[in-house]
């Protein structure tokens, strides 16, 4: 455990020291303002729920901002290292595979965590454009919210596996975005499917559906099951992957 806090510790330091980090989070949070701005004006002054409101802004434009944050977060994770040959120093240390996977998985979960955190600001200025004796509705902006910990948690763990089969970054962050892109879309099949087979076996896993369910306030076990397992198991994979490149050095 004190390995693993040392690790985190460092990927910390490495985000923090990083200008990228400080350019991606006011590119992000440009990019949800505006949509803010423009949904609240245009929903809200026609009298839209707060349901419409938080499925408008994180069912279309948080998407759109998971996109643009997840890849640049960990295209640098493993490719970097192995390019510069850090990477096997670090293997040959006195530190486990799985160790060194968690330490940059949740150096990136920190960072995105921290890089939403202020758009609970929104809220605030929602609650106080409200009506005199109306108040938002904060398990269903607790559940949203944590619908995209849930959801941003499995992406970055695509990242970081994206990541450690490559040595060039930019191939990382290309096949990380296409990855989470494919993965996003097929949130649409429920709906677009000709196929009724097909739209029943792929609502369980529709991240759509999942996100526009927590900004209802529902908070389904079955999904936040999936999205855990699923987090694991990619997890588990770059592990192993780790592991053999060690076999084999």
């Amino acid at each position: 455990m004190n390995r693993l806090w040392v690790l985190w510790r460092r990927e910390l330091a490495s985000f923090v020291v990083s200008s990228m980090v400080f350019i991606l989070a006011a590119m992000f949070l440009a990019v949800m303002g505006v949509g803010f701005w423009f949904i609240a004006s245009v929903r809200l002054i026609n009298g839209a729920t707060l349901y419409d409101f938080l499925r408008a802004l994180y069912g279309g434009v948080g998407w759109l901002g998971m996109l643009m944050v997840v890849p640049v977060l960990t295209m640098r994770s493993f490719a970097e290292e192995t390019k510069s040959g850090t990477l096997e120093l670090l293997l040959t240390a006195p530190v486990r595979e799985s160790e060194v996977v968690l330490a940059k998985f949740l150096g990136a979960l920190s960072v995105y965590v921290a890089i939403w955190v202020p758009t609970l600001g929104y809220f605030v200025l929602l609650n106080r454009a409200l009506p005199e004796g109306i108040t938002l509705d904060q398990g269903a902006v607790a559940s949203t919210y944590l619908g995209l910990f849930l959801t941003g948690a499995f992406a970055l763990s695509v990242g970081i596996f994206c990541s450690a089969v490559t040595k060039h970054t930019l191939v990382a962050c290309i096949s990380t975005f296409a990855l989470l892109l494919l993965w996003f879309l097929s949130g649409f099949l429920p709906a677009i499917s000709p196929v009724p087979a097909l739209r029943s076996a792929a609502e369980p896993f529709s991240p759509v559906l999942h996100i526009l369910e927590f900004s209802r306030g529902v908070v389904d076990t079955r999904p936040v099951v999936l999205y855990v397992a699923s987090t694991l198991l990619v997890l588990t994979i770059t592990i192993r992957l780790l592991e053999s490149r060690r076999w084999r050095a």
